[in-house]
């Protein structure tokens, strides 16, 4: 393990750790396992702010906030690659113009058009919860789709060198003990949400990631960073719509569900 979870909130937040532990280069190719020990800072950070916000503002206006909070902690890493992601898969015909358009730095039309969709859908969803319930949807599905997400450095190959790659890295593939540790990070915050029916909705990051595989595969032959970061998002945003939806199917009142 050694320097590999310090490795990975350096890369994976915004914390000047880098400035206190010196980290060898090497630790970076090993970062993705310990993406979801970040996501309980990340997803911390969140929900802190979120219920602090809305004790004193409007929940839409208390969401928003939580948001911005962990756009700063992360330096809006994941909503990079997702432009980026949308640009190149709305805009690239083969795979090389693909890979082009997402190097680019410019945001195009449709990295525009797909966060500002993004983000309205998001809030909508959180909004739409009780806060307590939103933090505790926020303290699972954060850790629990960078789990899911960090799945895909095993099933697809890497599509560009290290030279090539915005990080200047290529992440290896995990380890058996690497793999545990990813999934009781992932998993384990999931227990917050106190009804087991509530689970069914970690099925829907596990879908929207087979699919984005599938997807990315077949356009580009493999997967970059970007791709990491979008798949993150929506398997995140997915997460939170099933959870919705299953509230929906089953006639749960939410806030009975946790508090009654």
């Amino acid at each position: 393990m050694g320097k590999n979870p310090v490795a990975a909130f350096i890369f994976f937040t915004r914390l000047p750790l880098g400035r206190i532990v010196e980290v060898p280069a090497s630790c970076y190719k090993r970062i993705v396992p310990y993406w979801p020990l970040t996501g309980w800072l990340t997803a911390a950070v969140t929900a802190g702010v979120l219920y602090g916000a809305s004790l004193l503002f409007p929940v839409p206006v208390a969401v928003m906030l939580a948001l911005c909070g962990r756009l700063w902690l992360t330096g809006a890493l994941h909503e990079d690659g997702l432009s980026d992601f949308l640009d190149g898969f709305g805009g690239g015909g083969t795979p090389e113009r693909t890979l082009a358009i997402m190097k680019d730095s410019h945001v195009g039309n449709y990295g525009t058009i797909g966060l500002v969709v993004y983000f309205l859908l998001l809030a909508s969803v959180l909004s739409s919860l009780p806060v307590p319930v939103a933090c505790a949807a926020i303290a699972a599905g954060d850790p629990l789709a960078k789990f899911v997400s960090a799945q895909t450095i095993d099933c697809l190959p890497y599509v560009r060198t290290a030279e090539q790659s915005k990080a200047r890295t290529v992440y290896e593939p995990m380890r058996p003990g690497e793999r545990i540790c990813a999934f009781v990070c992932g998993l384990l915050p999931s227990l917050l949400l106190l009804r087991p029916v509530f689970w069914l909705a970690g099925l829907g990051p596990f879908l929207v990631w087979a699919y984005l595989c599938a997807w990315m595969k077949k356009r580009i032959g493999g997967y970059t960073g970007d791709c990491c970061g979008a798949m993150f998002l929506l398997t995140e945003l997915s997460f939170y719509l099933s959870l919705l939806a299953l509230c929906g199917i089953y006639g749960i009142d939410l806030r009975a569900a946790y508090f009654g």
